[in-house]
């Protein structure tokens, strides 16, 4: 297991929507966030996510010039620490994660890793919530994920 969670605002926004928040709490050890991103999330963050800024900025303001504030504070906070994931949904910031080694999965992958776990039964009701948000999901990740997860 990572030693830290790193959630941009998608990743709890959506999870909150669907009323799933407290998955986070029950899969990981210590979920981080940043202060954009609770800038972004607009309300009170649950007790058990910490807030933490990047030291060095320098990287953040370059990375802003990719994605968005939000995400961009996710990615510089994990280049500084060690043994990281990133939760992301964005694409573009997904892309860039990648291609500068850092870990990451989004809302889908911690609706699996629950089932795996044992905290769900089943992903199929989740992915139903989900289409009844504005969360923006292919029927080709749906079918990924459904056939990961044994449905």
């Amino acid at each position: 297991m990572h030693r830290i969670v790193i959630t941009d605002t998608s990743c709890l926004i959506i999870l909150h929507k669907i009323g799933n928040l407290e998955l986070l709490r029950l899969l990981y050890n210590t979920i981080v966030t940043t202060p954009e991103v609770k800038e972004e999330w607009g309300r009170e963050l649950p007790d058990w996510i910490t807030i933490e800024k990047a030291k060095n900025n320098r990287y953040q303001k370059i990375i802003e010039t990719q994605v968005d504030k939000g995400e961009a504070s996710v990615i510089a906070l994990a280049l500084e620490k060690e043994d990281t994931l990133m939760l992301l949904d964005d694409l573009k910031a997904r892309k860039l994660a990648k291609r500068i080694h850092l870990k990451f999965t989004g809302t889908l992958g911690i609706i699996h890793k629950a089932k795996q776990a044992g905290l769900i039964f089943k992903v199929r009701p989740l992915i139903e919530k989900l289409r009844e948000t504005d969360f923006r999901i292919s029927e080709n990740v749906i079918g990924e994920i459904l056939k990961l997860s044994g449905e």
